[in-house]
């Protein structure tokens, strides 16, 4: 929101400047975004003059050579300034830059020489000041100021804002009060003391009672309120004076005639918006609020046609739907410049459905920014008072006798115990409570005395946001000063913060990843149904018990992921087709599937990693590491390892990974059945296609699963103090035995006396036959208390090869 710093000190002026004024509002609340200048840099040298003459330039047809009386300071002589506006004459008072004034765009004015006469000086448009639209003509001053005798030489600045500090502010959405300049002026009054200038509405020239020629109803009060109107005859359709249209356009609104300019300064001053109907354009003289009726029409100002639903509501005479109730009037009943008679219409609407609606139809405007924040019914007549003043001013008009006002006025005044003891058990220091009673008056409250403390009474446009006595503390306190409250820590009451167990393992498999390389992302928690198409998930896999959004952003985000491949496949595409194969990323985040059973959903913190390309960059030693089932695993095995997590895997089919290539990660099993903690294996060649991968290689696990299986204490052993006994053995078996099985069955088979065993070696050929591979096994043996010989682990050694014999396995010789 912008406000002209000017129009905020004609009601409150604290003597501050631009930044001391946003020093104190930024302080308490009314955050000042920026500050911005509007029309020229600076006001010297641009003062009002009188044309003299205006005689035909000899040389040029369309320029006309000006004697224009500047003041005494200007020497005594008229100035002579050559001038191409076609409206130009003798008589007038103009804006006029002499010599030395730098314009809005930058450029400094000096003499210039035109066809052959010296111009000293320019007889300025409004868009050459930067306060309006008009440059077809000169700005013509005559009535502009409280004397219509303006005094040539007489600095432009004191009749025209044309150098202009506006401050945009952040109002946030429980303010709307703030939303007018009036609203802003009482927080300045309140943040320094100031005195504050009496409401512009505190006199209202219109009178109640019946309207003659004009009707209202209202068939949808729950989404109405209440709807005033008033009607003003004899209207002049003309520009707005210079002072209006500097104001407004200051304030970020385009001029377009004096009674739409009215609405729209009524508007910025008071926070209410307001419509003004051509009331002989309004079929029969009457208007009826109401609900839409799905698939009805309207042809809104901008010219577009808007189709509605049954939860909108419109306004409409006796022809049909004439405006959309709350976000833009419709063009069959626009005030136009042969309007003569005006019916001004000021409401108060539903603050969530004219926000459900604009966001439907996809129309804001400065209307529907207030209105969906929730506007009081009292700020009515609020606006109606302001703009029926100006409606007489400066159009001529005459407010026809009475106001329609349908539906609710007011409602009853909260009143709120403010306790002195809660004020200080809050913001841990004490406010005086006659400081309390100071701060709220300003900003509108009204208290009494209490035996704890004070009764305040809530006034009508913060009835909304002051609801609690915990809301008005926070006004004392930002009034007061939330920098001087002090620093204090907050009572622990014997609380020791720490970290669960499962959060200490969910940082440190994310530190695992860290630590190995990998870049952390953050993908989506919402996703498209297609997903699971994409992934080739059957129609019976758990995975398609999805949680779908009643509410979704788009169609593409209509579903919450039930897996974190997806969001990893689109981030790994992102990066692939911006910066190249080599991808390895991770994702700690939540995934939800629908409840087995009844509503609800089942939700588990899940870690998955992505490996696309290359893990290794390249180097004169040779090839590089490619992503793999194996490096997968090997990534895998370095996060539950550290977690000393007993962990396996199982090949197993998992439908969007590689059919060979998969399998399902387990902890524990020893005694019990193991846990499934995620997958392994490379995708599916189908599924990388589908999002324009080459190989790659995924898992991901249920941290919540892992931080089960994890120990919370890690007990310490002690390092054996006489060295191991290494020896090697090769054993062919069935390529059909997996590696895995092998190990296990040489470590049940060797009990604690191994202490290690890990294949070092595979080899298939010839050699070893068809249907059959050999696997090398490096044994390591070793007790705590002496050195083993070979005699020692030779029995074990023979259990082993027993063991091995079980799966078919033979010792190379």
């Amino acid at each position: 929101m912008r406000v002209p710093l000017p129009w905020l000190l004609e009601y409150c002026d604290p003597g501050l400047d631009v930044h001391g004024v946003e020093e104190r509002l930024t302080m308490t609340g009314t955050k000042v975004e920026a500050i911005h200048r509007q029309g020229v840099g600076s006001a010297a040298n641009f003062v009002v003059g009188r044309v003299l003459e205006a005689e035909q330039h000899p040389d040029a047809d369309r320029l006309k050579v000006c004697r224009v009386d500047l003041g005494a300071d200007a020497g005594g002589e008229p100035a002579v300034i050559v001038c191409g506006a076609p409206n130009v004459a003798a008589g007038q008072t103009v804006a006029v830059a002499r010599p030395g004034a730098v314009l809005p765009d930058g450029r400094e004015l000096g003499e210039a020489r035109l066809r052959g006469i010296v111009s000293e000086g320019m007889i300025l448009s409004e868009s050459e000041l930067a306060i309006g639209e008009g440059a077809d003509g000169i700005l013509v001053l005559d009535g502009q100021g409280a004397d219509a005798q303006l005094v040539p030489g007489t600095p432009l600045a004191d009749v025209l804002e044309i150098a202009t500090d506006v401050l945009e502010l952040e109002i946030t959405p429980n303010r709307p009060d703030c939303l007018g300049v009036y609203g802003v002026a009482r927080e300045l009054h309140a943040a320094t003391g100031a005195p504050l200038a009496a409401a512009p509405w505190s006199e209202d020239p219109g009178t109640p009672g019946a309207v003659a020629g004009a009707q209202v109803s209202v068939e949808c009060p729950d989404l109405c309120p209440r709807f005033t109107a008033r009607v003003f005859e004899d209207v002049t359709i003309a520009e707005s004076p210079a002072w209006l249209k500097a104001r407004l356009t200051a304030a970020g609104q385009r001029p377009i005639n004096n009674v739409v300019d009215i609405t729209n300064y009524v508007m910025l001053l008071t926070g209410q918006p307001l419509h003004a109907f051509d009331l002989d354009r309004v079929a029969g003289a009457r208007l009826n609020v109401r609900r839409a009726h799905d698939g009805e029409q309207v042809e809104t100002l901008d010219g577009q046609t808007r189709t509605l639903d049954g939860e909108m509501v419109v306004i409409e005479d006796a022809e049909g739907p004439t405006s959309i109730a709350g976000l833009m009037g419709g063009a069959r009943s626009e005030v136009a410049s042969d309007t003569s008679r005006v019916l001004l219409e000021v409401a108060t609407w539903s603050g969530p459905n004219i926000h459900r609606t604009s966001s439907a139809l996809g129309l804001r405007s400065e209307a529907s920014n207030r209105f969906e924040k929730g506007l009081q019914p009292e700020q009515a007549m609020h606006a109606q008072a302001v703009a029926t003043h100006l409606m007489v001013e400066l159009c001529g008009a005459t407010a026809a006798p009475g106001t329609i006002d349908v539906g609710e006025q007011g409602r009853p005044a909260r009143v709120i115990r403010l306790r002195e003891q809660r004020v200080r058990s809050i913001l841990g220091v004490a406010v005086p409570v006659p400081r309390q009673a100071e701060i709220l008056g300003r900003l509108d409250f009204a208290s009494e005395p209490a035996p704890d403390g004070l009764d305040v009474t809530v006034p009508p446009l913060r009835r909304d946001d002051v609801t609690r006595e915990v809301d008005l503390i926070e006004e004392v306190a930002r009034i007061d000063g939330l920098e001087r409250l002090p620093a204090t820590l907050p009572a622990r009451r014997g609380a020791a913060g720490m970290l669960t167990h499962a959060q200490r393992v969910q940082r440190a498999a994310e530190d695992a990843m860290v630590g190995r390389g990998l870049h952390e992302v953050v993908g989506w928690s919402f996703a498209d149904p297609e997903l699971l198409d994409r992934l080739r998930i059957p129609a019976d896999d758990e995975m398609r018990r999805v949680v779908t959004l009643e509410n979704p952003l788009s169609q593409a985000q209509s579903i919450m992921r039930p897996t974190l491949v997806g969001s990893l496949l689109d981030i790994a595409r992102h990066n692939v087709s911006r910066n190249g194969p080599d991808v390895a990323i991770f994702e700690s985040g939540t995934v939800l599937r629908a409840a087995r059973e009844g509503p609800g959903s089942e939700e588990h913190h899940a870690l998955g990693a992505l490996l696309s390309g290359s893990l290794t960059p390249r180097s004169w030693r040779g090839a590089r590491d490619e992503a793999d089932f194996f490096a997968a695993k090997a990534l895998l095995s370095s996060m539950l390892d550290a977690l000393h997590v007993d962990w396996s895997v199982q090949p197993e089919t998992w439908p969007f990974l590689h059919p060979g290539r998969s399998a399902t990660v387990l902890a524990g099993g020893h005694g019990s059945e193991p846990a499934r903690l995620g997958y392994l294996g490379e995708l599916h060649p189908l599924v990388a296609a589908a999002w324009d991968m080459e190989r790659t290689a995924v898992f991901a696990v249920d941290l919540g699963k892992v931080a089960a299986a994890a120990p919370p204490v890690v007990a310490f052993s002690p390092f054996p103090s006489v060295p191991a006994l290494r020896q090697d053995l090769a054993v062919t078996l069935p390529d059909t035995v997996a590696a895995a099985e092998v190990l296990d069955r040489v470590r049940a088979a060797a009990g604690e006396i191994l202490d290690d065993v890990n294949v070092f070696d595979v080899y298939t050929g010839g050699q070893v036959g068809a249907g059959r591979r050999s696997l090398a096994l490096a044994l390591s043996f070793q007790t705590q208390d002496r050195t083993l010989t070979d005699e020692d682990v030779a029995p074990v050694r023979e259990r082993i090869v027993a063991a091995l014999a079980g799966l078919g396995g033979e010792l190379r010789g």
